[in-house]
């Protein structure tokens, strides 16, 4: 049992047997959480565990069996194949995964994020209100880069949220909301919005020697203004200097729906010779932050790592593998909390942040109602992790495929 797992007092009367419910594409991602709650709970030592308030605490596995099959129209039911009355849900939908397909009139469709939203939607509408408590996990937020309105435009995301929360749902926990105040649309309800920075800074310690975690050898660098915070953050809890690029945009010309970017405009110190840490939030289709990359390497930095908490690469990975050739950018880390695809996976330049362990630590603390504040905050954590990096006890190793410690 980890350090981390024997410090927690978890002997609160869990709020109702603990469910998972996976949607499509999370499946795998609910297998690796279910691994960690299944081995926690036999561990624990706890006193009330044969009490009434603890029946079905200690099982197999907490998955639940559901599915949404589809008529030949494209149109979909949702069906929960066992009781859930009195269960403490938590529902894991990856809107972004695109490799799930169905057929509609004999032609195969991949689905998408309005394809997730929706059977989401289904299978808290065929709970039936059934369950003591639903709770939302929902890393990559849905429309949640149509967080507001410039002129005439839909608020996707606040009108998905309201929708949730009229439909039962209690809690609703995303991974770093491309903006977090998208959360005043439900300002009664509760919204936790999660960041990876601990899990960033272990990945890259566990997979690059010779760093030299001062300011004198390295940056933190946001690639644009929106994403400041999180740099901030992370400049901070390591003791780094920050810098920042600013998108100068030609608002004369509209381009798949949006400006076109001018050039990126460098605020900052000097980079030369130090190590460069880009944090955002997604990466897209990559150009944006690649061309920070190049901007970088103009003014002589030295390596360059790009953390994202969702790669979702949207066209496709060929501009990545010519800039990691051409020395522009090292390593890439992303979580495994979207799809990854197995041409992503097999990269060289690629590192994934396992967030499964998280993600149980999460779902274990809550069922118990007990506070998840400490779990929010892991400046603790990740000096810790520095200082055994530095103290050379750090373990080198490929944590794609299993469990990270």
């Amino acid at each position: 049992m980890s350090k981390r797992e024997e410090k927690r007092d978890l002997n609160t009367t869990p709020v109702g047997k603990l469910g998972i419910i996976p949607l499509l594409g999370c499946e795998d991602l609910a297998k690796k959480v279910d691994y960690y709650l299944v081995r926690w709970r036999e561990e624990r030592e706890n006193e009330h565990k044969g009490s009434l308030a603890f029946t079905g605490y200690e099982r197999d596995s907490y998955v639940l069996n559901a599915r949404v099959p589809r008529f030949g129209t494209g149109e979909a039911k949702a069906e929960i194949l066992e009781s859930v009355r009195g269960f403490d849900l938590y529902l894991l939908v990856d809107v972004a995964n695109y490799s799930i397909t169905y057929s509609i009139f004999g032609r195969e469709n991949h689905m998408s994020p309005d394809d997730h939203y929706q059977n989401l939607k289904r299978v808290i509408a065929a709970l039936g209100g059934k369950a003591r408590r639903i709770t939302v996990i929902m890393p990559f937020l849905y429309e949640g880069r149509q967080h507001k309105r410039q002129a005439r435009e839909s608020l996707d995301c606040a009108m998905a949220l309201q929708e949730l929360i009229g439909m039962g749902v209690d809690n609703i926990i995303t991974f770093d909301a491309h903006d977090p105040r998208v959360q005043n649309s439900i300002p009664l309800s509760d919204f936790d919005t999660v960041s990876p920075t601990y899990q960033f800074v272990k990945g890259l310690l566990r997979h690059t020697q010779g760093l030299k975690i001062d300011s004198d050898h390295m940056m933190v660098i946001s690639p644009d203004e929106g994403g400041m915070g999180r740099a901030i953050y992370m400049a901070n809890v390591l003791g780094l200097d920050m810098g920042m690029f600013y998108k100068r945009r030609d608002y004369t010309q509209v381009i798949e729906g949006r400006n076109p970017i001018v050039a990126h405009e460098f605020l900052g110190t000097d980079v030369e010779g130090k190590d460069m840490i880009i944090i955002d939030d997604m990466i897209s289709s990559g150009e944006s932050v690649l061309e920070v990359a190049q901007a970088l390497k103009e003014r002589k930095a030295n390596r360059i790592f790009i953390c994202a908490t969702f790669g979702l690469f949207t066209k496709g990975l060929s501009k990545f593998d010519q800039a990691y050739e051409k020395g522009i950018i090292t390593q890439i880390l992303t979580t495994n909390l979207v799809y990854q695809s197995p041409e992503l996976l097999s990269r060289p330049w690629y590192v994934s942040c396992e967030m499964s362990k998280y993600i149980a630590y999460l779902i274990d603390t809550l069922n118990h109602d007990c506070s998840i504040s400490d779990l929010l905050n892991p400046v603790e954590r990740i000096q810790g992790a520095v200082d055994r990096y530095n103290a050379g006890e750090m373990d080198y190793y490929d944590d794609r495929n299993g469990h990270s410690k």
